[in-house]
């Protein structure tokens, strides 16, 4: 069976026959390096040395290639998924954060946190096409599932910015709560995604009529409110389910997207940050930050069953076919 592509909120897997082996990448912020995941095996196969700070990390549309946020090293390095060799750079801007590919995998949308801009990277020429000034401290990065809308969130202005990719001008901001870290957009579109982390909250967007139309709070048995700091959401394929991290909790929230009901809270390493679904949906992987590892969990359950260390505050994840 042939690969077929997928896009979440900027982490792209490659998915196919559950016979397949799958690797998860991981961006090591502190020890400079990527881990690489075997998901049946769940341990480290290689790590591959990156540059300064490594952070957001997707994979191209056909999983040949990973793009690195490298933010201290002010550069995107791409990583040949055949070779596991860094083949080649790409113009980010200053302290490159977060970013997101387009759906045909044409364009880099890369969020500038100083420089307070989305900077627009064609990958074939490598050059930037433009720069797109919106709100203080920009971070979070999504791409409609059409790839006609960007929306880029701004953790000191706390709003979502809408962006159309064509003319590449900002075309509304939407009031949000507290520091939103990350965008997505359901599988079919009809919603994006926000999370706030000190507003400790998630921001259902309309993105057509640009409004919000559901805030869903958190609450966990013996934590204090300011622990719970949502950042990394995934969706499945049939956008019935939602995966939230949960930052200093150390949880990963399940929500109904029908009831918007947070229906479990699975417990994983500290700080969790980001998130990544395997091509066949039967496994999550957590990026927890402070504990140097990344937990496995069984979709079918929603249980944690294996934690494997990595490198020295992992940030993001994506998985590809290999």
């Amino acid at each position: 069976m042939k690969a077929l592509p997928l896009t979440l909120f900027g982490a792209v897997i490659a998915f196919a026959t559950s016979s397949s082996a799958d690797t998860v990448y991981v961006s090591n912020e502190k020890s400079n390096s990527i881990s690489l995941v075997d998901t049946v095996t769940m341990q480290v196969v290689e790590t591959i040395d990156v540059g300064q700070r490594p952070r957001g990390i997707v994979a191209s549309p056909d999983g040949k290639f990973i793009y690195v946020a490298v933010s201290d090293d002010n550069t995107v390095r791409i990583v040949d998924t055949g070779t596991r060799k860094v083949v080649g750079e790409l113009p980010s801007g200053d302290d490159p954060e977060f970013f997101a590919i387009s759906p045909d995998g044409s364009q880099l949308y890369v969020a500038n946190e100083d420089d307070n801009k989305v900077t627009v990277i064609n990958v074939a020429s490598k050059d930037v096409i433009a720069e797109i000034p919106v709100g203080i401290e920009p971070e979070g990065i999504a791409v409609s599932p059409d790839g006609r809308t960007i929306v880029n969130t701004s953790e000191t202005t706390s709003m979502a910015h809408f962006i159309d990719a064509a003319s590449h001008q900002v075309i509304g901001s939407v009031l949000i709560g507290s520091r939103p870290r990350f965008a997505g957009f359901k599988p079919n579109g009809s919603q994006v995604w926000v999370s706030s982390e000190i507003g400790g909250s998630i921001s259902i967007i309309d993105p057509v009529k640009q409004r919000v139309l559901k805030t869903i709070s958190f609450s966990v048995d013996g934590l204090r409110a300011e622990k719970i700091q949502p950042v990394g959401i995934v969706f499945t394929r049939d956008g019935k389910k939602a995966y939230v991290a949960l930052g200093p909790s150390n949880r990963v929230a399940v929500i109904d997207t029908a009831t918007y009901e947070v229906t479990k809270y699975i417990l994983v390493g500290q700080r969790v940050w980001h998130l990544s679904l395997t091509p066949d949906e039967k496994l999550l992987v957590s990026v927890n930050g402070n504990s140097n590892d990344i937990t496995f969990i069984d979709t079918a359950l929603d249980e944690a069953i294996q934690t494997t260390t990595v490198g020295e505050q992992p940030w993001g994840a994506a998985t590809v076919l290999q």
